[in-house]
């Protein structure tokens, strides 16, 4: 199986310079570099003789101690068609919950519990109702000030999603999260379509209580797999990214798995991790250049 082994950083932060070329070729055999954006990513075919575990080992020592990610995939079937993304500290830099719960006065005592939900260490599920009931007697209304004052879009989020719509891809933004948010980002970042969670209110009130079924992990996952049959699609035409654990299911089991900046429990087991690249890494790694990135 051909392999291909791409380098990317931050555009914030470029570091595939020319000296960071020289290293990785030589550490692939002596390998030319395809520049994909100059000075933020770039790839290799990687000798036939080496395992993608070795190429990345090597590559990860002639980077050490650079700001660079590294992914070693296969040659075929790169560009997928089906994207599914989370969103909270994916899509947008913020946790929504915890946002509306400092309106409350409990920002803390609730972002404490969404880290805990986050690396796994609790159950999604009843975490998430617990934090709902705390931000009960919240105004509904305080969602479209945490819209228009807290939240922002992940960098390269707009470019990820419309570069891949505009190469046929469908396009899901799955949410353990709430509607009220996943709506007007969605259109915000240009997804096909939305799915998350319903909080219930009452006189314009929360009411403390979020609607069932909630979409946790298995909802993602299940999302997953009827999207992927309702477009006819096999399972490595797929690409699935997030942060938490409630996101390990799909990304496991996407054709393409992507670590986003994200939990340790996440990282170990996606296929890709990013640890250092804004979203424009994920069309880096599916081999789109700098010139095919469409950003309006």
């Amino acid at each position: 199986m051909s392999l291909i082994a791409t380098l990317v950083s931050s555009p914030a932060d470029p570091q595939v310079t020319g000296a960071v070329l020289a290293a990785a070729g030589a550490a692939l055999g002596g390998a030319d570099a395809r520049v994909l954006c100059d000075d933020v990513a770039a790839e290799w075919p990687v000798p036939s003789d080496l395992t993608a575990a070795e190429a990345e080992r090597r590559l990860r020592d002639a980077v050490a101690g650079r700001a660079v990610d590294v992914a070693v995939l296969p040659a075929a079937n790169r560009r997928k068609r089906l994207l599914l993304a989370d969103m909270d500290s994916t899509m947008i830099g913020q946790e929504c919950i915890d946002e509306l719960a400092d309106f409350a006065g409990l920002k803390a005592h609730v972002a404490a519990i969404t880290e805990r939900a986050m690396r796994g260490e609790i159950a999604f599920e009843p975490a998430l109702r617990e934090r709902v009931a705390l931000l009960k007697g919240l105004p509904q209304a305080v969602a479209a000030e945490v819209l228009d004052e807290r939240i922002t879009l992940t960098p390269g989020a707009v470019a990820l999603v419309r570069t891949m719509r505009a190469n046929g891809a469908y396009t899901a933004l799955v949410s353990g999260g709430f509607t009220l948010f996943t709506g007007p980002i969605r259109a915000r970042i240009g997804f096909h379509e939305d799915r998350s969670n319903t909080l219930t209110v009452a006189n314009g009130l929360l009411d403390g209580t979020v609607a069932d079924p909630i979409l946790g992990r298995e909802a993602k996952l299940a999302t997953l797999l009827e999207l992927r049959a309702a477009h006819g699609l096999a399972p490595d035409d797929t690409l699935a990214v997030g942060d938490g654990a409630n996101d390990l299911a799909m990304v496991k089991a996407a054709g393409l798995g992507v670590a986003y900046r994200a939990k340790p429990a996440v990282a170990a087991e996606a296929r890709v991790r990013i640890d250092h690249g804004d979203l424009t890494a994920l069309l880096y790694i599916q081999g789109y250049a700098a010139d095919e990135v469409v950003t309006a």
